[in-house]
């Protein structure tokens, strides 16, 4: 599955993860979702990431299917929502997205946000992966402080930490403490959703110059060359292209400093700030339709 169009990462559970992958959030599900998955398959990406409160499982699932490539040659991503936490809502809802997605099993889920009976949830996605319809299990915006609230009740080491990760928000002591358990960390909002100061950096600006480049692949490849995952979002063909093509040129080591030194240690999101549970139940009701 490894090519130089497709790299894969390996997982501390042995399975091998393409290194970058399609983002669904935001992307409404009225046939947007299922034309962009579309098109980002027939344009080579083979890791699509989506989650039960982006409200498009079903549009990933079909865009899937009518592509024709092999079930194993794509990697699905998805994630379980805060009101199915608990052992016996996270079983029904594991169920629940596999139905929706119309698949046998997801390579990839995770427990979305770090609040409530997150030990539960954990306890139903374990005996999921044992039962053969989850491959790899992992966690989502866990701060170092909540990876230790949650982390030391599980059985089983999370694979992966999806957080927020860009060149301005690096999550240096979140990845020193991930590295101990060889956790590898996901990157939510890679591009920083569009920050035209971050696009602007003359860092940035200079290597695109350098490498006949966008400020976009810089970026993107500074990410990959620092072993995180990546997973841009963007419905248009043209800039779903351009995201891939980060493989055929190398950031000197100079060059990565000086991109690690754009790092302000800030996240545009705080998980331990108060309150955020409470309003992300509020904004996402995941059985509306129930």
């Amino acid at each position: 599955m490894t090519t130089e169009q497709n790299p894969t990462i390996k997982l501390n559970d042995g399975q091998a993860i393409p290194a970058i992958g399609f983002g669904t959030f935001q992307i409404p599900d009225d046939g947007s979702t299922y034309n962009a998955v579309k098109e980002a398959l027939e344009l080579g990406y083979r890791h699509i990431n989506t989650a039960v409160a982006y409200f498009n499982e079903d549009e990933v699932g079909r865009a899937i299917k009518d592509s024709g490539i092999p079930r194993d040659e794509i990697w699905v991503t998805s994630k379980l929502w805060i009101q199915d936490y608990g052992e016996e809502p996270a079983t029904k809802a594991i169920d629940r997205s596999l139905e929706k997605l119309g698949l046998d099993y997801i390579d990839l889920y995770l427990v979305h946000q770090p609040y409530g009976d997150v030990p539960g949830a954990w306890r139903a996605m374990e005996a999921a992966q044992k039962a053969g319809k989850l491959k790899s299990i992992g966690v989502s915006n866990m701060t170092p402080k909540l990876w230790q609230q949650f982390v030391p009740q599980f059985e089983t080491i999370p694979a992966v930490n999806q957080v927020e990760f860009n060149p301005y928000t690096q999550q240096r002591p979140l990845r020193e403490l991930l590295a101990k358990q060889d956790v590898k960390l996901e990157a939510w909002a890679p591009l920083g959703q569009g920050n035209q100061a971050l696009f602007n950096e003359p860092v940035i600006q200079q290597l695109a110059q350098k490498y006949h480049k966008d400020a976009g692949q810089i970026i993107l490849r500074f990410e990959n060359q620092e072993g995180v995952i990546v997973f841009p979002k963007s419905v248009h063909a043209a800039r779903i292209k351009s995201n891939r093509e980060i493989f055929d040129f190398e950031l000197t080591a100079a060059e990565m400093d000086q991109l690690r030194a754009l790092d302000t240690g800030k996240a545009q999101h705080d998980p331990e700030a108060p309150g955020v549970a409470e309003r992300l139940l509020g904004a996402f009701d995941v059985h509306a339709d129930d």
